[in-house]
């Protein structure tokens, strides 16, 4: 008899989620306050992509030259875009009630967003980065460290770091791959309780 896959095995691993949004900033800090200066998000419908949100949001305060060469973002770039106001109320718009997803959010983009007025952390469902941590030692096994672009550079997935609508869908295709990756050792799982429970199970290959 044919087993479904080991509940216990499931319930220990990742939730699957059919319906999500993944999403990142990139902010500029300066004297230890941050000020939100990208804000993108991607919606998916069973991890095909189905919408998207990305805007600059202008800022007063200087951008560090830090920051110029790390996202490409300059004061010229964001010096017509909306206000972070207009830009929290459009997200929250986009986000509505779906769960989120994120990269290492809980430290920095969710705090920020709160800073600013939206409170998304009741929301927020999955943080790749801890799940990357406890798979640091098995699926990751090797890796340098543990940055968006290094994991995701480590599971063959393309993509240009700290622009914040590309890591978000970084983001959300190593989460794809996580879950895949415990799809299959479910299944490995499973013929492991079939072969034990029946010895003589694996004979069968050879009379088909």
């Amino acid at each position: 008899m044919t087993k479904a896959l080991s509940g216990s095995f499931l319930e220990e691993n990742m939730k699957h989620l059919d319906t999500y949004i993944a999403f990142d900033l990139e902010f500029n800090t300066v004297n230890d306050v941050s000020h939100i200066i990208q804000v993108s998000a991607v919606k998916y419908d069973h991890h095909k992509e189905v919408d998207s949100f990305d805007t600059y949001v202008y800022t007063d305060v200087p951008l560090q030259s830090f920051i110029n060469g790390l996202t490409g973002i300059t004061s010229d770039k964001i010096a017509a875009e909306p206000k972070v106001e207009e830009v929290m109320a459009a997200f929250k718009n986009f986000v509505g009630e779906l769960p989120l997803i994120g990269y290492n959010a809980q430290k920095s983009d969710l705090p920020i967003l709160a800073e600013n007025g939206l409170d998304l952390r009741d929301q927020y469902q999955i943080d790749l980065f801890d799940e990357a941590y406890d798979r640091r030692s098995a699926d990751l096994n090797g890796i340098a460290n543990l940055r968006l672009q290094t994991v995701a550079t480590f599971l063959g997935i393309k993509g240009r770091g700290h622009n914040s609508l590309e890591d978000a869908r970084m983001t959300a295709v190593i989460y794809k791959s996580f879950l895949e990756t415990d799809t299959n050792k479910a299944y490995l799982s499973q013929q492991e309780e079939v072969t034990t429970d029946n010895p003589f199970a694996a004979l069968g290959d050879f009379f088909d």
